[in-house]
């Protein structure tokens, strides 16, 4: 069973006005395919690895409840991941008792393609260690997250 999804499209934005846009969490809200990123603590631009930022999420599951971005991967123009994890890490054992809530990544790779930009968006669970918490994956369609390399194309147009 494959432990991620990938999804590659090729649009009508510079690569340059697309990675502004993903290292910018304040802005993630407007393109979320799966509708269920409600905004960010603070509004720091994101500037390399290590980088963190506290994204105010909601789905049905768990109602409101926040998630820890840690930076993984950043290079200029060409890519950018990050690690969410529930934050605080224990905060919803109420719901979830003591499934951890950490271990996938999203990375957006970023190649100039003509006058734009092939955008491959891959959303990796392996490094899931909990096997409660890897049971519910995969969260996010592909269909959704095709919808959000959409309108992140749109937005950075």
């Amino acid at each position: 069973m494959s432990e991620n999804v990938t999804v590659t499209r090729t649009v009508d934005a510079r690569p340059d006005r697309i990675f502004a846009l993903l290292a910018t969490p304040a802005r993630h809200h407007e393109f979320d395919g799966a509708g269920m990123i409600q905004g960010v603590e603070g509004n720091a631009t994101l500037t390399g690895v290590g980088d963190q930022f506290v994204m105010n999420m909601r789905n049905d599951a768990l109602g409101d409840y926040q998630m820890l971005n840690t930076v993984t991967s950043f290079v200029q123009d060409r890519e950018i991941g990050w690690s969410p994890q529930a934050h605080p890490l224990d905060g919803y054992t109420d719901k979830l008792g003591d499934v951890r809530v950490k271990g996938h990544t999203w990375t957006w790779k970023l190649e100039p393609a003509g006058n734009g930009t092939e955008v491959t968006q891959v959303y990796d669970w392996s490094g899931v260690e909990d096997d409660q918490f890897r049971g519910f994956f995969p969260f996010v369609t592909e269909e959704q997250m095709e919808q959000t390399i959409d309108r992140v194309a749109e937005a950075a147009s």
